[in-house]
């Protein structure tokens, strides 16, 4: 922040550049949180992705879309995404019973989506630095 001296007149306008170069800087450091807690989620659920061929764990990716000033990252399997709920959760058997969850998506958000939403708010009160 500055200590320059400005007129009553240039007040308002001096606010609010400072108002949106605050904004502009938050929005920043807070995309690039995310961008990094993605990347992060998507390599452990990779990890911890159960494996018979491997084919299901290297089928993790991450998709960004940016719009109307929102970035959004999207971590899903490109090579088998049918088998993401059944493998999550479980399902019953073709002949009856039922084959074990084995839960390696939602651990992995439980505990990295905390973290970074811990983040975001101390990048909101250092004004994005």
């Amino acid at each position: 922040m500055s200590n320059k001296t400005v007129s009553v007149d240039d007040l308002a306008k001096e606010i609010a550049l400072a108002v949106q170069q605050y904004t502009e800087d938050v929005s920043k450091a807070i995309e690039k949180e995310v961008i990094s807690t993605a990347t992060k989620v998507k390599k452990e659920i990779k990890d911890k992705s159960p494996r018979d061929t491997g084919e299901y764990a290297n089928g993790w990716a991450r998709k960004t879309t940016r719009k109307n000033g929102q970035t959004t990252v999207t971590i899903y399997n490109k090579d088998k995404p049918q088998l993401t709920h059944l493998l999550e959760f479980g399902h019953a058997k073709k002949g009856g019973g039922r084959v074990s969850a084995r839960p390696h998506i939602r651990p992995v958000y439980d505990r990295l989506i905390p973290q970074m939403e811990k983040e975001i708010e101390e990048i909101i009160k250092r004004g994005g630095g």
